[in-house]
Order: structure tokens, then sequence, then C-alpha cells
């Protein structure tokens, strides 16, 4: 009589020995949002851990749904913001930037987190890196955990741009060192340059957004009163019968239009004026 033993290759997991078994990379492995979640949490809370740690290898799936999922987040941020009157670029269309936000921001992380990866790969590369492709984007996609925070601090100007620039250099320095094995003196140098520079062009670009955002909002206040007041209406409506007015009439009441347009004009350089006059007293 001989013992059977049990056939292990029907129930053993060919996952199982993997490197990255423990680590959600299984290619059947369901999406779980608590994944998501737990990973945004550990790369806010524990940077150099999370990167430590971080898979290197087993696809584009779950970097590229973690990405999708901070965009909606940091869209649906967007979008309330815009609703109560506090986004960032509230302009005359209002809560349609906010909903808009919902659909182009996981896009457009999608696409960042490629194209940022292909940078960085290169900059990595100089810098004596030998990982992959992939492992660049991976780096750069799962530090979109900061976008929903950055988002929600919009509000308060300047302070999104230098949190967004600061934390996510510190991000990708923490990513060169833990995950690319680089020295960190290296990586300090060549990531502080690119805070140093990604501040000054991200505090100017926001003054000039918002110099012209702050006029922009009075040429929408000087439209609104002018419709209100019906000016606007009744040169329209006085201009529509223009073929069956005498020369004279259509002389006049063209002249009219003009002038309450050129009135409306000043109107608009003087909101111009003001706005730079209050940024310069800023």
């Amino acid at each position: 009589m001989t013992d059977q033993k049990p056939d292990q290759e029907q129930t053993e997991d060919p996952y199982q020995n993997t490197p990255d078994a423990d680590l959600g990379t299984n290619p059947s492995e369901a999406f779980d949002i608590n994944s998501v979640i737990a990973d945004a949490r550990k790369i806010i809370t524990d940077p150099v851990g999370f990167y430590r740690d971080m898979p290197q290898t087993g696809g584009y799936t779950n970097p590229l749904l973690f990405v999708v999922v901070m965009g909606l987040a940091t869209g649906v941020i967007g979008f309330v913001l815009s609703l109560i009157g506090l986004a960032k670029f509230n302009t005359m269309i209002g809560g349609a930037v906010g909903f808009g936000m919902l659909i182009f921001m996981p896009i457009a992380l999608v696409i960042g987190s490629f194209i940022g990866g292909a940078i960085l790969w290169v900059v990595w590369k100089l810098m004596g890196s030998q990982k992959s492709y992939e492992t660049a984007v991976r780096c750069v996609a799962y530090s979109s955990a900061i976008t929903p925070i950055v988002s929600a601090l919009s509000i308060i100007p300047y302070i999104a741009g230098i949190v967004k620039t600061l934390w996510s250099c510190f991000l990708m320095y923490t990513a060169s060192v833990q995950t690319h094995e680089l020295k960190e003196q290296t990586a300090k140098i060549v990531f502080g340059i690119f805070a140093a520079i990604g501040l000054i062009s991200g505090i100017g670009s926001e003054h000039t957004v918002r110099k012209y955002g702050n006029a922009a909002e009075q040429w929408k206040a000087q439209l609104e009163k002018r419709h209100e007041d019906g000016t606007i209406g009744k040169s329209l409506q006085e201009l529509e019968n223009f073929e069956d007015m005498t020369p004279e009439e259509a002389g006049k009441q063209l002249g009219k239009f003009l002038s309450g347009m050129e009135e409306f004009s000043k109107g608009l350089e003087e909101s111009v004026e003001d706005a730079q006059k209050d940024q310069k007293s800023n």
C-alpha cells in the first residue's frame, strides 16, 4: 500500500512565490478602493516607506487606476469649490468648470503620468539610474496622491502652487533615493533646482492669471449691469428695424449704438486700470 500525495500543481498559486506577490500586483486581482486609499495615505504620511516598498514592475493597470481615482477626487473638489464660488478659476461659465474637471482631471493625470514619467526617466538615467520606464511612470503616478489636497488649497492665493511644487519635488527626491537607489546629495541638488525653477515660474504665472482674472470679474460685472438696465437689449432692438429707417434715422441710431459701445469700452479699460492698481498696492 502506497501513500498518495496531493496534486500540488493544481492548488499552487502561480503568483505566491513572485517578489511582488504580497504587494498587489497579481494581474487577476480585482480593483480594491481600500487599497487605493491605503496607498494614498502612505504616500502622504510615509513617502520613504512607500517608495522603498513600491513594486517596480507588474504592469500599468494598478498605478493608472490609482491616478484615475485621484483625478476623480480632485475633480469633485474642484466642482464643489466652483459651485460655492471658491474655485481658483471662477470664470463666467461658473460651475461648468468644476463639472468639466470630473472628466478632465483623470484624463490629464493619466497623460501627465506617462509624459512626466518619460521626462523623469531620462533625468534619472542621466543621474545613473538603471530602472525601467515603467518604474518611472509608477513613481510619477503614485505622486498624484497629493492632487486632491492641492486642489482644496487652491482657494488660498499662491499657496496651492507653492505646496504642489515643493511636495512634488520632495516625492521625486524620495523616489530617486528609495526606488532608483541614487545618491542623496545628487538627488537633493537636481530636485532642489527643479523646485526653485518651479516656484519662480509658478508664482509668476499665478500672479498673471489672478491679475487678469480680477479684471475679467469686473468686465463681467460691467456686462451684467448693462444687461440689467436694458442698455444693450434696447440698443439691439432699435437696430432690428435698421432697414426700415430713413438714412437720417439709421445714422442717428447707429451713432447712439456706437456711443454706447464706446462708453462700455471705457468702462472695461477703467476696470483693467483698477485691477492693475490693486495688484501694485498688494
